[in-house]
């Protein structure tokens, strides 16, 4: 059995409702569902408002104490145009962490900012296919 595609990215917040927030209102994904996995331990699911996948998994209250580039590297999230995108989230005080597009060797556009856990998020404008 392969693997089919990314089911969700789990990420280590410390305030569960301002992640809520940011996630919702800056990069515009929806709540799916949020609930208690124990007593001392809150989740979160957000996904695209176009269809039940979610993408994003928020963990709090596991393990406050994590590095400044949060528990996982980076999440990227596929845009149809990059500029736009950046005039945007820069409108929403996002803070980048390079003001430059970075182009890879396919022609693919990425750059990354971060998260209000100061977890890296990436902005990825795939080539034409």
């Amino acid at each position: 059995m392969a693997i089919r595609k990314l089911e969700h990215v789990g990420v280590m917040v410390s305030d569960l409702e301002v992640s809520i927030d940011f996630y919702q209102n800056v990069l515009g994904l929806d709540l799916k569902d949020k609930f208690a996995a124990s007593p001392a331990v809150n989740l979160a699911f957000l996904g695209d408002r176009e269809s039940s996948q979610v993408i994003v998994e928020l963990i709090a209250g596991e393990n406050n104490s994590f590095p400044d580039e949060g528990k996982v590297h980076h999440i990227a999230f596929t845009v149809d145009s990059i500029e736009e995108e950046i005039e945007r989230l820069k409108g929403l005080k996002v803070p980048f962490s390079n003001n430059e597009i970075s182009t890879l060797a396919n022609g693919s556009k990425y750059i990354f900012f971060k998260g209000p856990d100061g977890e890296t998020l990436e902005l990825f404008q795939p080539t034409a296919q």
